[in-house]
């Protein structure tokens, strides 16, 4: 059987949760099938941990670019059964409607993976998709809208006219409405969807008809390898030191963006330095985003530009020690479809706190301590809780080493690779 998989996100040099997510499942997929042949489409060469799907340590790997004689980029797999398409698109948007399609029309496979709402306007019969979340439609004002189109204002306003007029005014041509549309048609089209949680299931089961029998639960992993407790504290020191973080800290990892609830958790912030309980910095990791702008603001209306950290994306490698380093990990998410560093943060030993909405409560379960995410006092009242509490966070502790263990990137594949299989 040869099974196709979108590995376009999986090769995002910026990866985070959706994008993790792919890279992993593709590695389990490389350790645990030696029946089946695969073939990873991308819009460009695979590198690192995708191109040697052997080696651990991404450091290791020499990134050197081949291809066979019928044009495949060249894989190291552990059981010979990897290789990779690089299908060019000229456009910056729908290299999966349009690209991939292409491909599937004069080159289909016996089955295609795609780890989001994209689906391809041709496909094979059996087609498994993931939608991660649909909070686009819970609360669009959580998302920024971008017009979709050549950078020339003047084009964006005709394509979105011409669009209006074929969708009976129903869509635009921006990002949102591309969200609203894919994921409609992808529901409606693929013959198998996975979703990450069960509050995910719930909701998408709410917006849209989906076919009984259609749609199954299968939740996110982590790598075990890399989050883990650190007990070197010299290392650990010398990570910090370098980066020029300061303990104690409190840490969040995850886009800068307004779903991700940032303002609120920076305000919350400001009023437990006000308190004077504590001297505890506020790392904050990740991309910034939609809503970006406002984090920055409220960072010098409230005079925390010394006590806020940003030091933008940072690679994984460094991140276990940032968790390990922290006195408490939070997630302050408005909406979230599952919540991958919540499981990061049990396995690292990190104190947690968390918003009490949508998925999180499910994953986090008695790991974590809630707080209302709409209102910063209750932010800034369960940090300075649970940080003069010292035995609230080691009995937290203890609860998210026993929740983690149910919890693998492993365990996703296996399930995964079990609804992809079946006939």
């Amino acid at each position: 059987m040869i099974i196709g998989i979108d590995a376009s996100r999986a090769n995002r040099k910026h990866r985070t949760g959706t994008e993790w997510y792919a890279y992993h499942l593709i590695r389990e997929f490389a350790l645990q099938d030696k029946k089946n042949e695969y073939i990873l489409y991308t819009d460009n060469p695979l590198r690192g941990g995708l191109l040697d799907l052997t080696k651990n340590d991404e450091s290791e790997i020499e990134n050197k670019i081949k291809y066979d004689n019928e044009g495949y980029q060249v894989l190291k797999s552990p059981h010979n059964n990897f290789k990779a398409k690089i299908l060019k698109w000229p456009f910056k948007y729908f290299w999966t409607l349009g690209g991939l399609s292409l491909e599937m029309v004069f080159n289909k496979p016996d089955a295609l993976f795609v780890q989001s709402h994209a689906l391809p306007l041709v496909r094979p019969k059996k087609t498994l998709i993931t939608i991660h979340d649909i909070g686009f439609l819970k609360d669009s004002s959580l998302f920024g809208i971008d017009e979709i189109g050549p950078d020339v204002f003047s084009f964006k306003k005709i394509i979105s006219f011409f669009v209006r007029i074929f969708t009976l005014g129903k869509y635009g041509a921006n990002s949102l409405d591309y969200l609203k549309w894919s994921t409609k048609y992808a529901l409606k089209k693929a013959s198998n969807v996975i979703t990450v949680s069960e509050f995910s299931k719930k909701e998408i089961e709410t917006f849209y008809k989906v076919k009984k029998g259609k749609l199954t639960v299968v939740h996110n992993g982590y790598d075990k390898k890399l989050y883990k407790k650190i007990n070197n504290e010299e290392k650990l020191k010398f990570v910090l030191d370098n980066l020029g973080i300061e303990q104690p800290y409190i840490f969040y990892i995850g886009r800068l963006e307004k779903k991700k609830n940032t303002s609120a958790l920076i305000e919350a912030y400001a009023i437990m330095r006000d308190r004077k309980i504590n001297n505890h910095k506020l790392l904050l990791v990740g991309d910034a985003s939609y809503g970006y702008d406002e984090a920055k603001y409220m960072t010098r209306e409230f005079d925390l530009v010394d006590d806020i950290i940003m030091p933008g994306w940072l690679d994984e490698d460094i991140v276990p020690y940032l968790y390990n380093g922290a006195s408490l990990f939070i997630l302050p998410s408005k909406y979230e479809g599952f919540g991958i560093p919540l499981l990061q943060a049990m396995a690292c030993g990190t104190t947690i706190i968390a918003a009490n909405t949508s998925s999180i409560p499910e994953v986090a379960k008695d790991a974590a301590h809630y707080f209302n995410p709409d209102y910063s006092l209750s932010i800034a009242d369960s940090m300075c809780e649970v940080l003069n509490k010292p035995e609230l966070r080691e009995k937290l502790i203890k609860n998210g080493y026993e929740r983690v263990k149910e919890f693998g990137w492993g365990r996703t594949a296996k399930k995964t690779l079990d609804i992809l299989l079946e006939k």
